[in-house]
């Protein structure tokens, strides 16, 4: 039996990971400098957010295409997700622009569903679901539709969008207790 080959930590989809830590606090140190009145830091900050997003999605395709997939890389991914979209919203509400509930129940959901995945890992690992990829989409549009200086007619989509993030929010953490529950069941017996 060949031994599976041995994958360095140090690749390209773990150093985009890496890339996107490093860009949240200089995102944040954008919308900061905006103080979400002045227009150019907030199109920086806008276009950081969106470079630092778009890590995302290229580092899970780099690790699954070529082979890359680490340990580390499974850790350290979801670790600069919720950092990103967490300090986005914490700072978004900090300035007014989205309501403290919205950034309390995602950033509940998105605690509690890290604390259910160590509660359940030595049981398996749970695939995102399609819920879960839609929330991220979601999210991720609606802090960008925030953070860009809209006109004021396109400026009301934004809290519809944000509204939908977080029914699919709540709905796929739903849905991701459930299956976490199965898993742990399944193994236990």
């Amino acid at each position: 039996m060949t031994a599976a080959p041995r994958v360095p930590v140090l690749n390209a989809a773990n150093a985009l990971t890496l890339l996107r830590l490093v860009l949240v606090p200089v995102f944040a140190a954008s919308v900061i400098a905006s103080e979400m009145t002045h227009v150019g830091w907030r199109i920086a900050a806008c276009l950081i957010f969106v470079g630092a997003a778009f890590t995302d999605l290229a580092d899970g395709w780099i690790a699954r295409r070529f082979g890359l997939v680490t340990s580390v890389g499974k850790v350290a991914d979801p670790i600069a997700d919720k950092a990103l979209t967490g300090v986005a919203l914490l700072l978004l509400s900090f300035y007014d622009q989205l309501p403290w509930w919205v950034t309390g129940t995602i950033l509940l959901r998105e605690l509690g569903i890290t604390a259910l995945r160590f509660w359940v890992i030595r049981h398996g690992v749970i695939a995102a679901s399609r819920g879960g990829k839609i929330k991220t989409a979601l999210q991720t549009l609606a802090i960008v539709w925030y953070l860009w200086p809209m006109p004021a007619p396109l400026d009301l989509v934004g809290p519809w969008v944000m509204g939908a993030a977080v029914a699919v929010t709540v709905v796929s953490g739903v849905d991701y207790v459930v299956r976490a529950l199965r898993l742990r069941r399944r193994h236990s017996r």
